[in-house]
């Protein structure tokens, strides 16, 4: 377990080329440390509206300018220190209905908790599969190291992330770099404000030009309305040229528990 995210960062950096994309949209969240218990699932529909995007096919690939993406995330607690995800992406489109987009697995673990490190510390790996129409690059795999924590009613976190493409254009792309970032602070019991950021600089042997980065700005909330159920708003600003201009986003979650009783989670908890 101690050498799990030494062997990880090796993996991708030796196997071969990594080519970075944003998160995208999809599954637009910053993810924290904390892995869901055992005996636990969750079922997450994410909703994406791209009220100003990209508005004609570029390489074949479908444009983002008033599409919903809604994708469901069904997460499975493994033990106190691993958990496992799947993603199902699908599209509605004007001209295009309603299209399956591709689908992903997400095994993640974390640093124990009996360790007692000031900050929450997990990785998470995600490989999966997305039609051409949607994503030239087909199959592509991902680490994304993450890094939170609480401190009274402020919480952060850190989603450096690195992508490789196993099928597609850029598979001889090299590293590149996609980080997400997130702050806030509890307004009150059931309501939490703050800032969402995401972004895509491209490769680590030369970040693209500012035109040609992807940039998020989301401004969110997140609604405690039981520890059951996880609920998250926002609407997204790109400024950059390469970035769709504008994305409402909303996160519905519900936890099952298949056991004993857990501890209420924060909404930034899976």
């Amino acid at each position: 377990m101690k050498h799990f995210f030494a062997v990880l960062f090796l993996a991708v950096f030796f196997s071969g080329e990594v080519r970075v994309r944003a998160q995208g949209n999809y599954e637009i969240q910053v993810y924290g440390a904390e892995t869901l218990a055992p005996r636990s699932t969750m079922f997450e529909l994410h909703s994406n509206f791209t009220a100003a995007g990209q508005r004609y096919y570029v390489d074949r690939q479908a444009p983002t300018y008033h599409a919903l993406h809604e994708t469901l995330e069904i997460t499975q607690g493994i033990n106190g220190w691993s958990e496992v995800g799947v993603y199902i992406f699908t599209s509605v489109q004007s001209g295009l209905g309603a299209q399956w987009v591709g689908s992903h697995i997400r095994p993640r673990a974390r640093i124990p908790e009996k360790w007692a490190w000031p900050v929450g510390v997990s990785l998470s790996t995600e490989i999966g599969y997305q039609r051409a129409q949607f994503s030239l690059d087909t199959w592509t795999w991902e680490i994304r190291p993450i890094i939170d924590q609480t401190r009274g009613r402020w919480y952060w976190a850190v989603n450096p992330a690195l992508e490789r493409t196993w099928h597609g254009p850029d598979v001889n792309l090299g590293v590149g770099f996609a980080p997400a970032a997130k702050i806030s602070f509890d307004f009150t019991r059931q309501l939490t404000g703050g800032i969402e950021y995401y972004a895509d600089y491209g490769s680590l042997r030369g970040f693209y030009s500012l035109h040609d980065q992807q940039q998020q700005i989301f401004p969110a909330v997140d609604l405690n309305v039981s520890p059951d159920w996880e609920i998250n708003f926002g609407v997204g600003v790109g400024p950059t040229a390469a970035t769709d201009h504008w994305i409402v986003k909303a996160i519905i979650g519900r936890r099952f528990n298949w056991g004993k009783p857990r501890k209420a989670a924060k909404p930034h908890e899976p």
